[in-house]
Protein backbone atom coordinates (compact mmCIF):
# COMPACT_ATOMS: atom_id res chain seq x y z
CA UNK A 1 0.00 0.00 0.00
CA UNK A 2 2.81 2.59 0.78
CA UNK A 3 4.39 2.21 -2.91
CA UNK A 4 1.17 2.89 -4.33
CA UNK A 5 1.25 6.60 -2.43
CA UNK A 6 4.64 7.32 -4.40
CA UNK A 7 3.33 6.67 -7.82
CA UNK A 8 1.47 9.80 -8.51
CA UNK A 9 4.51 12.14 -7.59
CA UNK A 10 6.32 9.64 -9.91
CA UNK A 11 4.00 10.14 -12.71
CA UNK A 12 4.01 13.72 -11.97
CA UNK A 13 8.07 13.87 -12.36
CA UNK A 14 8.00 12.13 -15.37
CA UNK A 15 5.19 14.66 -16.88
CA UNK A 16 7.56 17.26 -15.95
CA UNK A 17 10.76 15.95 -17.51
CA UNK A 18 8.80 15.66 -20.74
CA UNK A 19 7.54 18.91 -20.34
CA UNK A 20 10.98 20.07 -20.51
CA UNK A 21 12.57 18.35 -22.54
CA UNK A 22 9.57 19.30 -25.17
CA UNK A 23 10.07 22.87 -24.34
CA UNK A 24 14.24 22.88 -24.44
CA UNK A 25 13.58 20.85 -28.04
CA UNK A 26 12.11 23.31 -29.38
CA UNK A 27 13.73 26.50 -28.64
CA UNK A 28 16.93 25.50 -30.22
CA UNK A 29 15.59 24.37 -33.39
CA UNK A 30 14.96 27.72 -34.35
CA UNK A 31 18.09 29.35 -35.27
CA UNK A 32 19.67 25.57 -37.21
CA UNK A 33 18.95 24.41 -40.96
CA UNK A 34 19.62 26.27 -44.46
CA UNK A 35 16.37 27.50 -44.19
CA UNK A 36 17.30 30.12 -41.78
CA UNK A 37 13.88 30.33 -40.18
CA UNK A 38 13.41 33.63 -38.64
CA UNK A 39 10.51 34.51 -36.36
CA UNK A 40 9.71 37.50 -34.02
CA UNK A 41 10.79 37.78 -31.04
CA UNK A 42 7.36 36.88 -27.96
CA UNK A 43 5.61 39.50 -27.26
CA UNK A 44 7.62 41.83 -30.48
CA UNK A 45 6.13 43.66 -32.57
CA UNK A 46 8.90 44.08 -35.39
CA UNK A 47 9.38 41.71 -37.59
CA UNK A 48 11.94 39.09 -38.80
CA UNK A 49 15.23 41.21 -40.64
CA UNK A 50 15.16 40.51 -44.11
CA UNK A 51 16.85 37.23 -45.42
CA UNK A 52 20.14 38.49 -46.92
CA UNK A 53 21.18 37.79 -50.54
CA UNK A 54 23.07 35.05 -50.31
CA UNK A 55 21.76 31.86 -49.07
CA UNK A 56 24.61 29.63 -49.56
CA UNK A 57 28.83 29.13 -48.78
CA UNK A 58 31.17 27.91 -51.89
CA UNK A 59 33.16 24.88 -51.03
CA UNK A 60 36.09 27.02 -49.71
CA UNK A 61 39.50 25.01 -51.00
CA UNK A 62 38.24 24.55 -54.23
CA UNK A 63 36.98 28.10 -54.78
CA UNK A 64 40.59 29.48 -54.80
CA UNK A 65 42.19 29.12 -58.44
CA UNK A 66 44.69 27.38 -58.90
CA UNK A 67 46.89 29.78 -60.68
CA UNK A 68 46.22 32.15 -57.90
CA UNK A 69 47.42 29.94 -55.26
CA UNK A 70 50.58 29.19 -57.41
CA UNK A 71 51.61 32.92 -57.66
CA UNK A 72 50.62 33.03 -53.84
CA UNK A 73 52.35 29.60 -52.47
CA UNK A 74 55.37 29.41 -55.37
CA UNK A 75 56.41 25.77 -55.66
CA UNK A 76 56.70 24.66 -58.80
CA UNK A 77 54.28 23.38 -61.62
CA UNK A 78 54.70 20.16 -61.89
CA UNK A 79 50.86 18.57 -61.06
CA UNK A 80 51.89 15.14 -61.23
CA UNK A 81 53.84 15.60 -57.99
CA UNK A 82 52.09 14.23 -55.12
CA UNK A 83 53.23 16.93 -52.46
CA UNK A 84 52.54 19.70 -54.82
CA UNK A 85 48.47 18.25 -55.44
CA UNK A 86 48.69 17.77 -51.72
CA UNK A 87 49.85 21.58 -50.71
CA UNK A 88 47.66 23.10 -53.47
CA UNK A 89 44.69 20.68 -52.13
CA UNK A 90 44.72 22.87 -49.04
CA UNK A 91 42.84 21.81 -45.38
CA UNK A 92 39.51 22.61 -45.00
CA UNK A 93 38.74 24.87 -41.63
CA UNK A 94 36.96 22.82 -38.76
CA UNK A 95 33.85 24.65 -38.27
CA UNK A 96 30.49 23.61 -36.41
CA UNK A 97 28.08 24.53 -39.38
CA UNK A 98 29.52 24.55 -43.14
CA UNK A 99 25.71 26.44 -44.00
CA UNK A 100 27.25 29.08 -41.85
CA UNK A 101 30.84 29.28 -41.97
CA UNK A 102 33.78 27.30 -44.16
CA UNK A 103 37.45 27.80 -44.31
CA UNK A 104 40.69 26.51 -45.95
CA UNK A 105 44.32 26.73 -45.23
CA UNK A 106 47.38 26.31 -47.17
CA UNK A 107 51.08 26.35 -46.24
CA UNK A 108 54.17 26.21 -47.91
CA UNK A 109 57.56 25.87 -46.10
CA UNK A 110 60.87 26.00 -48.24
CA UNK A 111 64.61 26.38 -46.49
CA UNK A 112 64.14 30.66 -47.64
CA UNK A 113 60.99 30.55 -44.83
CA UNK A 114 57.22 29.82 -44.61
CA UNK A 115 54.44 31.13 -46.57
CA UNK A 116 50.57 30.68 -45.22
CA UNK A 117 47.37 31.76 -46.77
CA UNK A 118 44.15 31.28 -44.87
CA UNK A 119 40.63 32.44 -46.79
CA UNK A 120 37.47 31.84 -44.19
CA UNK A 121 33.75 32.72 -45.45
CA UNK A 122 31.23 33.70 -43.60
CA UNK A 123 27.38 34.10 -44.15
CA UNK A 124 25.80 36.13 -41.69
CA UNK A 125 22.03 35.60 -40.21
CA UNK A 126 20.01 38.22 -38.11
CA UNK A 127 18.05 36.57 -35.38
CA UNK A 128 16.98 39.87 -34.33
CA UNK A 129 13.92 41.38 -35.24
CA UNK A 130 13.74 44.10 -37.48
CA UNK A 131 17.73 43.79 -38.02
CA UNK A 132 18.70 42.16 -41.76
CA UNK A 133 20.89 39.77 -42.54
CA UNK A 134 22.82 42.26 -44.53
CA UNK A 135 22.83 45.19 -41.62
CA UNK A 136 23.90 42.65 -39.14
CA UNK A 137 27.09 41.51 -41.72
CA UNK A 138 27.83 45.64 -41.19
CA UNK A 139 28.09 45.57 -37.60
CA UNK A 140 30.22 42.80 -37.69
CA UNK A 141 32.64 44.47 -40.38
CA UNK A 142 32.28 47.42 -38.67
CA UNK A 143 33.36 45.74 -35.69
CA UNK A 144 36.55 44.18 -37.15
CA UNK A 145 37.61 47.30 -38.96
CA UNK A 146 37.48 49.17 -35.77
CA UNK A 147 39.28 46.29 -33.88
CA UNK A 148 42.43 46.39 -37.00
CA UNK A 149 42.55 50.60 -36.56
CA UNK A 150 41.93 50.89 -40.34
CA UNK A 151 41.26 54.61 -40.83
CA UNK A 152 37.79 55.91 -42.67
CA UNK A 153 37.85 56.41 -45.85
CA UNK A 154 37.40 60.26 -45.37
CA UNK A 155 40.99 60.15 -43.76
CA UNK A 156 42.52 57.65 -45.98
CA UNK A 157 44.32 59.31 -48.74
CA UNK A 158 45.73 56.23 -50.08
CA UNK A 159 44.99 54.35 -53.17
CA UNK A 160 43.96 51.09 -53.34
CA UNK A 161 46.29 48.41 -54.09
CA UNK A 162 47.70 48.61 -57.02
CA UNK A 163 47.98 45.29 -59.16
CA UNK A 164 50.79 42.66 -58.98
CA UNK A 165 53.53 43.96 -60.93
CA UNK A 166 55.13 40.81 -63.40
CA UNK A 167 57.86 40.70 -61.01
CA UNK A 168 55.78 40.14 -58.03
CA UNK A 169 52.84 37.95 -60.19
CA UNK A 170 54.67 35.95 -61.71
CA UNK A 171 58.35 36.44 -61.33
CA UNK A 172 58.71 34.72 -57.63
CA UNK A 173 61.20 33.03 -56.64
CA UNK A 174 60.77 29.19 -56.84
CA UNK A 175 61.32 28.40 -53.68
CA UNK A 176 59.32 30.94 -51.47
CA UNK A 177 61.33 33.95 -51.68
CA UNK A 178 60.14 37.14 -52.61
CA UNK A 179 59.85 38.20 -56.05
CA UNK A 180 62.93 38.56 -57.60
CA UNK A 181 64.46 41.97 -59.64
CA UNK A 182 64.78 45.41 -58.27
CA UNK A 183 62.58 46.29 -55.04
CA UNK A 184 60.04 48.66 -55.57
CA UNK A 185 60.66 52.67 -53.81
CA UNK A 186 59.48 52.71 -50.92
CA UNK A 187 60.17 48.79 -50.05
CA UNK A 188 61.34 47.86 -46.98
CA UNK A 189 64.94 46.92 -47.17
CA UNK A 190 65.15 46.69 -43.09
CA UNK A 191 63.39 45.09 -39.88
CA UNK A 192 60.75 47.73 -38.58
CA UNK A 193 59.44 47.69 -35.12
CA UNK A 194 57.34 44.86 -33.85
CA UNK A 195 53.94 44.87 -35.56
CA UNK A 196 54.69 47.97 -37.73
CA UNK A 197 52.81 48.58 -40.90
CA UNK A 198 54.62 49.37 -44.03
CA UNK A 199 57.12 52.31 -44.25
CA UNK A 200 55.46 53.12 -47.34
CA UNK A 201 52.42 55.40 -47.59
CA UNK A 202 50.95 53.40 -50.00
CA UNK A 203 50.52 50.24 -48.77
CA UNK A 204 49.33 52.13 -45.06
CA UNK A 205 46.38 49.92 -43.65
CA UNK A 206 43.16 51.54 -45.38
CA UNK A 207 39.74 51.16 -46.48
CA UNK A 208 39.82 49.37 -50.01
CA UNK A 209 37.00 51.28 -52.54
CA UNK A 210 37.24 48.37 -55.21
CA UNK A 211 36.29 45.48 -53.79
CA UNK A 212 32.55 44.44 -52.27
CA UNK A 213 30.49 47.01 -50.19
CA UNK A 214 33.17 47.46 -47.70
CA UNK A 215 36.85 46.12 -47.64
CA UNK A 216 40.27 47.29 -45.81
CA UNK A 217 43.40 45.88 -45.95
CA UNK A 218 46.08 45.56 -43.23
CA UNK A 219 50.12 45.12 -43.21
CA UNK A 220 52.00 44.51 -40.38
CA UNK A 221 55.96 44.02 -40.37
CA UNK A 222 56.71 41.83 -37.51
CA UNK A 223 60.68 41.03 -36.29
CA UNK A 224 61.17 37.99 -34.00
CA UNK A 225 63.75 36.48 -32.57
CA UNK A 226 63.70 33.66 -35.22
CA UNK A 227 63.53 35.97 -38.20
CA UNK A 228 60.87 38.83 -39.61
CA UNK A 229 57.63 38.07 -41.39
CA UNK A 230 54.82 40.25 -43.13
CA UNK A 231 51.32 39.62 -42.26
CA UNK A 232 48.73 40.94 -44.75
CA UNK A 233 44.90 40.71 -43.86
CA UNK A 234 41.86 41.67 -46.24
CA UNK A 235 38.25 41.58 -45.14
CA UNK A 236 35.09 42.43 -47.13
CA UNK A 237 31.96 42.14 -47.16
CA UNK A 238 29.44 41.69 -49.73
CA UNK A 239 25.76 41.74 -48.77
CA UNK A 240 25.89 39.37 -46.29
CA UNK A 241 28.71 37.24 -46.90
CA UNK A 242 32.26 37.90 -44.93
CA UNK A 243 35.12 37.04 -46.10
CA UNK A 244 38.44 37.55 -43.93
CA UNK A 245 41.89 36.37 -46.39
CA UNK A 246 45.11 36.12 -44.25
CA UNK A 247 48.42 35.62 -45.99
CA UNK A 248 51.96 35.72 -44.48
CA UNK A 249 55.58 35.39 -45.27
CA UNK A 250 58.23 34.36 -42.79
CA UNK A 251 61.88 34.66 -43.41
CA UNK A 252 64.76 33.56 -41.52
CA UNK A 253 67.04 36.04 -42.92
CA UNK A 254 67.09 39.39 -41.71
CA UNK A 255 68.26 41.21 -45.00
CA UNK A 256 65.69 39.52 -46.96
CA UNK A 257 61.97 41.81 -46.13
CA UNK A 258 59.15 40.42 -47.73
CA UNK A 259 57.46 43.35 -49.39
CA UNK A 260 54.14 45.14 -49.10
CA UNK A 261 54.00 45.53 -52.78
CA UNK A 262 54.22 42.02 -53.68
CA UNK A 263 52.00 40.59 -50.65
CA UNK A 264 49.38 42.92 -50.92
CA UNK A 265 48.79 42.87 -54.38
CA UNK A 266 48.23 39.20 -54.15
CA UNK A 267 46.09 39.39 -51.53
CA UNK A 268 44.03 42.07 -52.90
CA UNK A 269 43.91 40.03 -56.43
CA UNK A 270 42.81 37.00 -54.59
CA UNK A 271 40.26 38.70 -52.63
CA UNK A 272 38.79 40.63 -56.12
CA UNK A 273 38.54 36.84 -57.74
CA UNK A 274 36.55 35.77 -55.02
CA UNK A 275 34.31 38.33 -54.73
CA UNK A 276 33.87 38.22 -58.61
CA UNK A 277 32.61 34.27 -58.62
CA UNK A 278 29.53 35.68 -56.49
CA UNK A 279 30.45 32.80 -54.10
CA UNK A 280 28.62 29.98 -55.68
CA UNK A 281 25.38 31.71 -55.51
Amino acid sequence: MQRRAYAPAAALAAALLAVVVTACGGSSGGHGGGDDAKTGRTGSTAPAGEPGKYRSLPEPCGYVNRDTLRRMLPAGDDDSDPELRKLYRGQAAITYDTDRRVGCRWKLETPEGTRHLSVDFERVVSYQPGVSDEERAQELYARQATAAKIPSSSASASPSTPSPSPSASAGTHPQGGAATGSPSPGAATGPSAPGSPSADPRFLPRVLDDLGDDAFIDDKLVSTGSGVHRDIAVVFRSANILVSIAYDQWSADRQHIPTSEDLQGKAHGLARELDAGHFGN
